[in-house]
């Protein structure tokens, strides 16, 4: 991976933190993560006109990533409920590109070196650390973080495949982002009602706005990214958010850390190292 692809990852990276500190810091996470969806489409609108269409044959790849986005949402919230966030969050970002590493060979027929295998597992290993410090948790909350993370691979696989075929990654991300905030509020609305939905629209537009514009940012790096590297290791430096979450958690929401955060943090650094000297 040359330095420059890694360089806009690991940006990408620390806007994929910041939209979901925006979520976390919200009164309403899952209304808040609707919104943030719908922001990406609010951001993507402008920028339709002057990009080409993507290729035929990427239209059902958006779709089924539109699907996948919303049962992934889905589940982070029913994850949530079940069990505590340390424990949920490592389990579904720690857990997804070891799905990727382990089937990317078979799937997509990348060869992937010794250096970048050690790199990735290390990241992953890190994120995965995380899990100590939980304090509620169990099988319900392990079983739904770990059949999102199936989820998450999957549309990392969908997403990937998607924009290479579509002959422009941009322009499939911004196609990609305007169904999942229509299916998120049609079901947002099932559940509720309009003129709760409303509300809350309303006094915290500007929080799916700014999420949103780093929602899709992030998004449209790691694809484009996924372009010019391998699946797997893009997938793996993406979680690199965590890191740039670590910090937010820290200065900004003035959330306690405990020991396993910093271990998690030295850890997750030097499978960056390594993927860069692979």
């Amino acid at each position: 991976m040359s330095l420059d692809v890694l360089a806009l990852v690991l940006f990408g990276a620390l806007l994929h933190a910041t939209w979901n500190a925006i979520i976390k810091a919200g009164t309403d996470k899952s209304l808040d993560a609707a919104m943030v969806a719908a922001g990406g489409a609010v951001t993507a609108l402008p920028f339709l006109p002057f990009l080409p269409l993507p290729a035929s044959t990427a239209w059902p790849f958006i779709g089924a990533s539109a699907i996948l986005q919303f049962v992934y949402f889905q589940l982070v919230a029913a994850a949530y409920r079940a069990g505590d966030i340390g424990l949920v969050y490592p389990l579904m970002r720690g857990v997804a590109p070891l799905i990727i590493v382990s089937t990317s060979g078979f799937i997509l027929k990348e060869a992937l070196s010794g250096g970048v295998l050690i790199g990735t597992m290390t990241i992953c290993a890190g994120i995965l650390t995380l899990a100590f410090e939980a304090r509620k948790g169990g099988r319900q909350a392990i079983t739904l973080a770990l059949s999102n993370a199936v989820v998450i691979a999957t549309y990392t696989y969908v997403d990937g495949i998607g924009a290479r075929i579509s002959g422009n990654s941009i322009s499939y991300t911004l196609w990609m982002s305007l169904l999942p905030p229509v299916l998120l509020f049609a079901w947002a609305i099932s559940r509720r009602s309009v003129s709760v939905v409303a509300a809350h629209v309303r006094y915290n537009w500007w929080r799916g706005l700014i999420g949103g514009a780093g929602s899709i940012a992030s998004y449209g790096v790691a694809l484009w990214a996924m372009t010019k590297a391998p699946v797997a290791t893009v997938a793996a430096l993406r979680e690199t958010s965590i890191l740039f979450a670590l910090v937010i958690s820290a200065v900004i929401l003035k959330e306690r850390s405990s020991i396993w955060r910093y271990v998690a943090g030295a850890i997750i650094t030097a499978g960056v190292l390594v993927l860069k000297l692979a």
